[in-house]
């Protein structure tokens, strides 16, 4: 096991910026995102993880839901490709094609990005409004295999917060699903 200095992207600080390859062959930039939207959520996925696929359909639900506000949610694979031998960039489309992804699908192959915004497990969101800054972090909801139950939306909610000019009643939770594993 790999020890590695934490970095963390605290509520109230400014998200780090990121240029990053995409399933469709382009490159993203966030300072991009945050001059056409609103609102950006970075949400850590990979292809392998159980509580991604638990979660991929809220995920383009709130992508629907949300996207006619000037909001996209981007999904961020910061998975370590050497561990796991079916990680890659093929596999990534593939793995979009056949969810449906209605989002940016984005590659972190160094981990840079996914070290610097502090992620840890796998799903984990970030929403970021659109001056840069952190707003909420942490669970999308509280429910994670059942999607129908009664729990706290957490991200969702944030969302529709920051839209309506509310404060972020919980800005913070601790993340929940697969511990992301670090390149040596």
């Amino acid at each position: 096991m790999n020890i590695l200095e934490a970095i963390d992207t605290p509520i109230g600080s400014y998200a780090p910026d990121f240029e990053l390859p995409g399933i469709d062959g382009q490159v993203h930039h966030l300072r991009r995102y945050l001059e056409k939207f609103r609102a950006v959520a970075v949400v850590f996925i990979c292809n392998h993880c159980p509580y991604v696929e638990w979660y991929l359909d809220r995920l383009k639900n709130l992508q629907a839901e949300f996207a006619p506000e000037s909001f996209t949610l981007i999904g961020m694979n910061g998975s370590n490709e050497h561990h796991e031998s079916g990680l890659n960039f093929e596999n990534m489309k593939a793995f979009a094609q056949r969810h449906q992804l209605n989002f940016p699908y984005l590659w972190d192959p160094t981990q840079d990005v996914t070290r610097s915004f502090g992620a840890t497990k796998t799903p984990m969101a970030f929403l970021i409004d659109s001056t840069g800054v952190v707003r909420y972090k942490g669970q999308i909801d509280n429910h994670p295999q059942d999607p129908s139950s009664l729990g706290e939306d957490y991200l969702r909610t944030a969302i529709a917060s920051l839209f309506q000019g509310q404060e972020i009643q919980i800005p913070q939770t601790e993340p929940i699903g697969t511990t992301l594993i670090w390149r040596n």
